[in-house]
């Protein structure tokens, strides 16, 4: 008997858009992080975007090495951006370049 060619569906693959390329987001949180006024508000607030970042990869069937990739490098894009944020006004000779 031949297999039905009509009965065959190719393999998929969900492709995530990386999220240390989410420039948008990604200065959202990190605005909201240094707006925080205690550090336990900055990390519940980081918790709270930790797991809703982690039920949106997984509903979109991504593994989980795959989403520890994705929040490892999303947190170090946040951290690079807090970092902007709080040197860019404390510039010498003040915001002229």
């Amino acid at each position: 008997m031949q297999p039905n060619l009509f009965d065959w569906t190719p393999p998929c693959q969900v492709i995530v858009f990386p999220m240390a390329r989410r420039v948008g987001r990604i200065r959202d949180v990190a605005v909201k992080m240094l707006d925080k006024p205690t550090d336990k508000a900055a990390a519940s607030y980081r918790d709270q975007v930790t797991d809703a970042m982690l039920r949106a990869l997984a509903r979109a069937g991504i593994p989980e090495d795959e989403q520890d990739e994705q929040l490892g490098a999303f947190w170090s894009a946040v951290q690079t951006e807090i970092i902007r944020i709080c040197y860019r006004n404390n510039r010498p000779g003040g915001n002229v370049a």
